[in-house]
């Protein structure tokens, strides 16, 4: 059976003006009973009758058709049921249910409709309201009781309710409407609604109380917006600031936010901070979080239309979150105002939705999180959570290294590093390899350089004591430099051994000769992360790429993703101090790296001894790289720092028991514990 929803809404009103236009957190009342409609399972078409052309058309914007609506018909004297008749006679298929939705009520829930609807299709009635219970004494004006006996009052729990009608919709079968011209006919049954739902407008004051209600009462949903702009005190803080004793001034902000931020920047939405202040705190914070800021505004609206003409971004897919009076301008500039539970309560009744949680406790991730979740899945770098909230995990997407998957939920990635340990020695090499492959690992590194190009003129005449005698440094690093035939020889031995194995390139020429090599991914080391033509060169190639980040900053850090890109990056957190004290390694650093960049981290370590690569696997390294070694006493710069093969066996057994042990996060009552439980539990009464 056909269901045909029809929502009258002329442009006339004489309590409201353009009433159906008037926004309630942000969505026009003709929209809000559209969408409403829309969303109802049993609904199968919605038309909007109207005389108004800017009711038309955010109408149409909505889902529905428009029917024309003729001035006879549009009167403050003409009936609902004459636009629902007018309708029928100008739909080509006459439906057998249809129902009248009014604009009045902001607040329709769908599923309300469709409980409704089914009372019809069933034939349990032919008419349903919407109605709210309730149990109130009403009087007439001469002081008579309408529904009781005033000298009888009965309590609340010995009386019938009765029900009032809220207005929000009337589902009928369209026989009968058409026979008895009115919306009550047959069978007549209620559509119970929260009293929340239950508001009509009719005053100026209705709507502002309805303006009130709507950031608690409407259900939160995906935010499908193009830009992002942000107040900053208050939003990305909670509008609080530390002052020293010599006047500076600190502010406290979620991290949480700086992983929203990066993956907006990374899905493609525009971003933008303004402020009214001119902080250095402000311009800090937006450094580090990538994202342009406007300070030492008097008008933002008018700079926000600037800027939205330049960027050429239309208003209406813009969210603007503020929190204060100075943000209302620009807040009814855009289709999503947004603002803070603790905002100026002028600025909660302007929006569209009020987020869940304050500025500078997560704020902006929530608002990331709801602009994500509208956007296609392709463009975001983490999957949704398995969860009806809407939120998105910061796990980011396993990068493909070979045949193997190195990300969370995938077993760690252990590479032993050569490095340059092998001393030129290519038996010494296959040792290695042999050391990697029997403690468990997936890769062997090396590190590869064009000598000419690496080795610093100044230092390349400086002489060296080796264990080949005295030599030049240039002749030192040719001496160790493996070039196609050793190469060649480890490539089928790592085959051989079912290992991945891989270089560090130190300048273009031997990316392009582990390009020849057809490695399964590159590395870049910490000293190269500021060398943008070999990063260039390296994101040509298109394979993955392991970016270790010691003596690095966040802002060269960010310029190096910048170049590489995310879809195929792990980073390595690494400190670049030989041997690592433990006082250095920052292991919170990968949390850091996890929230900014939105790709699989991992941990390259200097340390002697394993507790703190073993602490990184806690922390959420999804690859562990350590240089190794046959012997630390063994001539040459890496080896003191070098793990030996009985400690690099321990690394990857103690890993893989630390992934067992960290399990899935459910809590549940294991098998070994039903014995003790049944023994020593006691259940009182």
């Amino acid at each position: 059976m056909r269901v045909l929803a029809v929502v009258p809404a002329r442009g006339g009103s004489v309590g409201v003006p353009l009433k159906n236009l008037a926004a309630v957190g942000g969505t026009p009342l003709v929209a809000r009973a559209v969408r409403a409609c829309v969303r109802a399972e049993l609904v199968d078409e919605v038309v909007v009758s109207t005389d108004h052309e800017g009711i038309a058309e955010v109408a149409r914007a909505a889902g529905a058709t428009v029917i024309d609506r003729p001035g006879e018909l549009s009167g403050s004297t003409a009936s609902s049921e004459s636009a629902v008749l007018h309708a029928l006679d100008h739909v080509p298929d006459v439906p057998d249910v249809v129902i009248l939705v009014q604009c009045t009520s902001a607040f329709i829930d769908p599923a309300d409709l469709d409980g409704a609807i089914a009372k019809v299709l069933d034939g349990s009635a032919d008419v349903v309201f919407s109605g709210l219970e309730t149990h109130e004494f009403l009087w007439d004006a001469a002081g008579a009781g309408v529904n009781h006996d005033p000298s009888y009052r009965p309590r609340r729990q010995d009386r019938e309710p009765h029900f009032r009608e809220t207005g929000a919709f009337y589902v009928m079968r369209t026989e009968g409407l058409r026979e008895h011209g009115h919306r009550f006919f047959g069978s007549v049954a209620v559509q119970q609604v929260p009293s929340r739902h239950a508001i009509e407008i009719d005053t100026p004051e209705d709507l502002e109380i309805v303006r009130a209600l709507a950031p608690f009462v409407d259900e939160p949903e995906p935010i499908d917006v193009d830009a992002v702009i942000t107040d900053f005190d208050g939003v990305h803080t909670d509008d609080r600031a530390y002052v020293d004793q010599d006047g500076r001034e600190t502010v406290a902000v979620s991290r949480s936010d700086g992983m929203g931020i990066s993956l907006l920047r990374r899905s493609g939405v525009k971003l933008m901070i303004m402020s009214t202040e001119h902080n250095p705190v402000v311009a800090a914070r937006a450094r580090k979080l990538g994202v342009p800021v406007l300070q030492g505004l008097t008008d933002k609206r008018t700079v926000l239309r600037d800027w939205l003409a330049i960027e050429g971004i239309d208003p209406a897919r813009v969210a603007y979150v503020g929190n204060d009076v100075n943000d209302l301008g620009p807040m009814s500039d855009v289709g999503w105002p947004v603002t803070v539970p603790d905002a100026h309560p002028r600025v909660r009744a302007a929006a569209r939705t009020v987020l869940t949680r304050p500025g500078g406790a997560g704020a902006v991730r929530e608002l990331c999180d709801r602009v994500l979740a509208a956007r296609p899945v392709d463009e975001v770098a983490v999957a949704p959570a398995p969860r009806a909230e809407l939120r998105l995990t910061p796990t980011a997407r396993p990068v493909q290294i070979g045949d193997a998957l190195v990300g969370a939920g995938q077993p760690v990635y252990v590479i032993g590093e050569i490095g340059i340990n092998h001393n030129g020695d290519l038996d010494i090499a296959r040792r290695l390899i042999d050391v990697a492959a029997e403690a468990g690992c997936q890769a062997v590194k090396f590190q590869k350089r064009t000598p000419e190009i690496c080795v610093p003129l100044e230092q390349r005449d400086q002489i060296r004591q080796t264990p080949w005698g005295e030599m030049t440094y240039m002749e030192y690093k040719i001496r160790t430099e493996f070039g196609l035939d050793e190469y060649t020889q480890i490539a089928k031995y790592c085959q051989e051994r079912g290992l991945h194995w891989f270089a560090s390139p130190w300048d273009v020429p031997s990316v392009e000769f582990l390009e020849s090599m057809n490695v399964v991914t590159h590395k870049v080391a910490s000293a190269s992360v500021t060398d943008l033509e070999l990063l260039r060169a390296l994101a040509a190639t298109g394979k993955p790429i392991i970016l270790s980040t010691g003596m690095s900053t966040l802002e060269e850090i960010d310029r190096a993703v910048e170049i590489i890109g995310t879809s195929k990056l792990v980073l390595m957190h690494a400190t670049s101090t030989y041997p690592l004290p433990p006082e250095e390694a920052n292991l919170r650093a990968i949390i850091t790296l996890q929230e900014r960049y939105g790709v699989p981290v991992g941990y390259s370590g200097h340390e002697r001894g394993l507790q703190i690569s073993l602490a990184a696997v806690t922390l959420g390294a999804v690859t562990v790289e350590r240089h190794i070694t046959l012997d630390r006493t063994m001539w040459g710069s890496d080896h003191a720092a070098s793990l030996e093969p009985a400690g690099l066996e321990h690394l990857v057994r103690d890993i893989r028991i630390i992934e067992t042990a960290l399990g899935d996060g459910v809590k549940r009552v294991f098998p070994g514990e039903e014995a003790p439980k049944s023994r020593l539990r006691r259940v009182t009464v």
